[in-house]
């Protein structure tokens, strides 16, 4: 298996914000292509630890051939289930902890796996065949016009939703749609027939993302793995979380929020009834984005948006 080409987003400021020392333990919560796992390895020496976690175990095989820090701990599974990974290891605390909630170049490179538009591939999407039953194929191919609709435009916030899902009906019963490469064409041809001057990006990007979040369940992921994240870091620990889309962003900012409060009850309440202690405090006030210098190396990292939160104090 060849090694990663994929580069990782906004690594300068991720260590920044994190700053490991040596003997630290941190959570990478994506493998994906090792960047930050590297990186912190290095930073932390042989006296620290680094537990990274993944969905796609060809990402940990990939990491794996080109040779695991001893410091390096690599499990295959979901950061949904962090509360039983981290008890599984023992009531250790953390200092840090960073989500790259990206796709990689790695898994845009396979065009087997269907998360590339011009992929002659099946439809697929899944970051782990061995969980998931659910496929972009079943979705595309089974469900109903409305229920693709609602994904396209809730999940992917997808403008031209309904005649997308219009289009891919009426396709689909001519013959099943099986590539992504002819589910991005059907999808270009609308944008087409809508707007007269070319997209800026492949006006397929939002029906991938929607399809791709729905089948992995990426947004229910997310909004489990956070208050985990919260319980398993130390004091003074923090929590670095890169997103690419405005709903992951919107999940993170809210739990910031809410858990940098020391109240949570409604405005109107007379009296503080909840007895809701701050637990965070946020160290980004606005997102942080790629320099123009990042941009231009690596064009996907546009959308990168990084969210910091301290740990400080423990419930």
């Amino acid at each position: 298996m060849d090694t990663t080409k994929h580069v990782p987003v906004l690594m300068a400021e991720v260590l920044h914000w994190l700053a490991p020392q040596p003997g630290q333990s941190f959570i990478d919560g994506t493998l994906g292509g090792g960047g930050y796992t590297r990186a912190l390895a290095a930073a932390v020496g042989s006296t620290g630890q680094i537990i990274s976690i993944d969905r796609d175990e060809v990402a940990l095989e990939r990491f794996k051939t080109a040779g695991v820090p001893t410091n390096v701990t690599l499990i295959h599974d979901s950061f949904a289930n962090l509360n039983k990974i981290c008890d599984q290891r023992g009531s250790n605390r953390y200092d840090g902890i960073v989500c790259d909630l990206g796709l990689s170049t790695d898994q845009l490179s396979d065009s087997s796996r269907g998360f590339t538009f011009a992929g002659a591939g099946a439809l697929d999407m899944r970051f782990d065949s061995s969980a998931s039953e659910l496929t972009a194929y079943e979705i595309i191919n089974g469900w109903s016009v409305q229920r693709i609709r609602e994904i396209l435009l809730k999940v992917g916030e997808e403008p031209l939703a309904a005649p997308i899902a219009q289009a891919i009906v009426a396709s689909r019963k001519q013959a099943p749609i099986t590539t992504p490469e002819k589910l991005a064409e059907l999808v270009n041809n609308i944008y087409k027939s809508h707007f007269s001057k070319p997209s800026r990006i492949n006006p397929a990007t939002k029906t991938f993302q929607a399809l791709r979040i729905t089948v992995n369940g990426e947004l229910d992921a997310l909004t489990e793995m956070l208050p985990p994240a919260l319980r398993w870091l130390k004091p003074g620990g923090r929590l670095a979380i890169v997103s690419f889309h405005s709903l992951e962003d919107r999940i993170v900012k809210d739990f910031f929020r809410q858990a940098s409060r020391d109240c949570v009850c409604p405005p109107k309440a007379p009296v503080c009834q909840c007895n809701h202690t701050a637990q965070l405090k946020v160290l980004t006030k606005k997102p942080i984005t790629p320099t123009a210098k990042e941009l231009a190396i690596n064009p996907r990292s546009r959308s990168a948006k990084l969210r910091v939160a301290e740990r400080i104090n423990m419930a």
